[in-house]
């Protein structure tokens, strides 16, 4: 990737839309991400700040984000001295990766207040921060920096307000053509890596991807015949060339595959890799596709590692148990061995005495009449012996129904942990409480402190995931047991589709009509598979049948059905199409 000055420039640009707007609603729906809903020119506007130390960014968004119950202290903040108030201005920092928003409202005494916030894009070091203008201060910041952190800047309320460190480089867009040959001459960059390298280092702003296609521009476009250093005024040219782009604001946002198979994201073209381009429409674009699935994979996967850690132990605590079980029934099958021990020694107990350490009885259950050696303990009578084989026979018989119905309950306990396995892997941040209170319900893990009753949880809003099909049907998406209960049990009538792959943990998926054709009923199948256990396989087999021939068994664990008069066809996802379709979020 390459969140350099250039793409920040181009995001202050196209941002301008949102200059002389009113910021309404604020939310915090992470520990490092900010949504500010703007309404400016007769648009609403979604405008994503994430200070995330591993995906930093900032851009318009369609995407919905989750608002928590109880809003953070600095999302409390933000509304106190945003909401309402006008945005003034969007402003990049020279050529950093430093936005500054301004804005002006009326404070609680109906006195003018300017407020700025100042978003840093510092990788492990980025930082959104609410700074007053009129004393330079700081009102707070998103990640607090004290002095045992660094010696250089505080950032915490109250501390003056002190930018990143400067590297000291000069301005490319200032850039003039004497004095770039004097540097470039002076600095060696007479090939691919030392002209990259240069331009690095000598400028603000610029990526080594930048860098790296400046390069390859001034060796393919040298004079023919030319050697193969690069020229200082063939870099000069290719230079000149991208900055007069970013002056005239004649973006190219783009994710491109590089040679060595990553995609990276700029907003200069680059001719240098070989690979396919996707081009977008706006910035904005471009990095919630790049960033937008990437960011939400992390925090999901970040927020949910203590469950993930305890429903493997608990599935591993589990398969060793069916081993033990399988072991059980295979010893409890020999049971009538133990009877028939006990009644050939019960039969011959007047040849037997006590002290014996084996008797030698003819077996009247076998055709030819063979003998059979029974061992004895020779502490105990030939009648306390005989009981002995039939206390073990009864315990075999007793072990073999227990464990059957053991064997089968573990059998469901380990697809029930899959199934809430794949659910974590394919959760939005919306999906993980449900998740969380469904384990606490069901007993597995404690409900946290200040979390609501299983009661009230239960009539809380319930949101689930609408597709609407090329042909314009609805198709509901479950992405947990409970939003898999409702889709099927609660929202679906009898002569909906219903589908859900074959034997394999995945999604509850619905189409909700009685008429539609091949390609919804293929786009269903394709969502099925997508949101299940089998997301990265081909030809994956998916059931589908009417709602009226699901039920849920009693007593089974939630998510759980049975079904028939089901037919299987066979689809392999394909994210691509997916994306294609349009999704949105249905409450009931």
């Amino acid at each position: 990737m390459a969140l350099d000055g250039l793409v920040v420039r181009a995001l202050v640009h196209e941002l301008a839309c949102c200059a002389g707007g009113r910021i309404g609603k604020i939310h915090q729906p992470t520990e490092n991400d900010i949504v500010l809903n703007i309404r400016a020119q007769g648009t609403n506007w979604r405008l994503l700040i994430s200070a995330s130390p591993t995906y930093p960014r900032l851009h318009l968004t369609e995407s919905s984000y989750p608002n928590p119950q109880e809003a953070p202290m600095f999302c409390m903040l933000l509304r106190k001295h945003f909401e309402g108030a006008i945005l003034e201005s969007v402003e990049q920092v020279d050529s950093e990766r430093i936005i500054r928003l301004q804005a002006r409202q009326r404070d609680e005494l109906g006195d003018l207040s300017v407020k700025t916030i100042v978003v840093e894009l510092m990788g492990r070091h980025s930082n959104i921060i609410i700074v007053d203008p009129a004393t330079g201060t700081i009102v707070d910041g998103i990640h607090h920096v004290t002095p045992a952190i660094s010696s250089y800047r505080i950032v915490m309320p109250g501390s003056a307000y002190v930018a990143p460190p400067d590297q000291g480089k000069a301005s490319p867009l200032a850039a003039d053509r004497a004095s770039f040959l004097v540097a470039a001459d002076g600095a060696g960059a007479r090939d691919d890596k030392s002209a990259t390298q240069w331009l690095v280092a000598h400028y603000n702003g610029i990526s080594p991807l930048v860098a790296t296609e400046i390069a390859y521009r001034a060796a393919r476009d040298q004079t023919a015949g030319a050697s193969d250093a690069i020229a200082p005024e063939a870099l000069w040219s290719a230079f000149d060339g991208v900055m007069a782009d970013m002056r005239q604001h004649d973006y190219s946002p783009a994710i491109v595959a590089t040679d060595n198979g990553k995609t990276v994201f700029s907003v200069v073209r680059l001719t240098h890799a070989a690979g396919d381009e996707q081009p977008f429409a706006s910035v904005s674009a471009c990095l919630e596709s790049y960033y937008g699935d990437k960011a939400l994979r992390d925090t999901v996967k970040q927020r949910t590692a203590d469950l993930h850690r305890f429903l493997q132990n608990e599935r591993s605590k589990n398969v060793k148990k069916l081993g033990k079980l399988e072991e059980t029934l295979e010893e409890a099958k020999d049971a009538d061995k133990y009877r028939i021990r006990g009644e050939l020694l019960t039969a011959s107990l007047h040849t037997l005495k006590k002290g014996d350490k084996e008797a030698v009885v003819v077996n009247y259950y076998d055709e030819d009449q063979a003998t059979l050696a029974i061992p004895l303990d020779p502490l105990l009578t030939p009648s306390e012996n005989a009981q002995k084989y039939f206390r073990r026979y009864n315990k075999s018989k007793t072990s073999l129904t227990a464990a059957a119905q053991q064997l089968s309950e573990t059998h469901e306990e380990i697809r029930y942990l899959d199934t809430v396995l794949q659910q974590l892997d394919n959760a939005g941040l919306a999906d993980i409480e449900e998740i969380r209170a469904e384990l606490a319900e069901q007993g597995y893990v404690r409900r946290r402190a200040g979390k609501k009753d299983a009661k009230k949880q239960k009539a809380a809003k319930i949101s689930v995931t609408r597709f609407t099909s090329s042909e314009g049907v609805a198709i509901y998406v479950g992405k947990n047991n409970t939003q898999n209960e409702y889709v099927t049990n609660r929202m679906a009538e009898a002569n909906d589709t219903w589908l859900h792959t074959k034997d394999i943990p995945g999604s509850h998926v619905v189409i909700r009509s009685q008429s539609f054709g091949e390609p919804t009923l293929h786009e269903a199948a394709q969502l099925a598979a997508y949101f299940s256990q089998a997301k990265m396989s081909a030809n994956v087999p998916v059931d589908y049948t009417l709602i009226r021939h699901v039920r849920k068994p009693n007593g089974a664990k939630p998510g759980y059905v049975i079904y028939d008069n089901q037919k299987t066809l066979f689809v392999t996802p394909d994210e691509q199409q997916i994306k294609t379709l349009k999704q949105e979020t249905a409450s009931r």
